[in-house]
């Protein structure tokens, strides 16, 4: 879901706490060494987004942050801030050629250049999420 964050919108929050679980609390955020990435470059992305980014000259780079069910991928266009929100069960994430990371959500998909160390590190925090919130597989049992 596609979404405009820049202003207070009550049942937009709800609907977002809903779907990926209220923010980590402090606690929370210290014992897992932080929640949110470095900034990210934005290399590819769906015609959706895309037409969002082209609106400024600004370069394209998003962030990410950690919910108990799912991401939110923030990035920024003219003065508006919009937002990816991703279920952990629709998330896709593949690594891609060289240094990218591709993640998608049905027909929705951003790809983001991997530039330094604490990106991957990130990466592998998001992909131990991802496995920790997925149902156990009848191989488990």
């Amino acid at each position: 879901m596609l979404s405009n964050l820049s202003y207070n919108d009550p049942k937009l929050k709800l609907k977002i706490d809903t779907a990926l679980g209220k923010p980590f609390t402090l606690q929370q955020r210290w014992k897992m060494g932080g929640i949110g990435s470095p900034k990210l470059t934005i290399s590819s992305c769906s015609k959706e987004i895309y037409s969002l980014l082209i609106l400024d000259q600004n370069s394209n780079q998003c962030n990410i942050e950690l919910r108990p069910k799912g991401i939110i991928i923030r990035f920024r266009s003219l003065l508006e801030t919009y937002g990816l929100i991703i279920p952990y069960y629709k998330l896709n994430l593949y690594k891609g050629k060289g240094n990218e990371y591709s993640l998608y959500q049905d027909h929705q998909f951003l790809k983001v250049v991997a530039d330094n160390p604490s990106i991957h590190t990130f990466f592998k925090k998001i992909s131990a999420e991802k496995a920790r919130m997925s149902p156990p597989s009848i191989e488990d049992l």
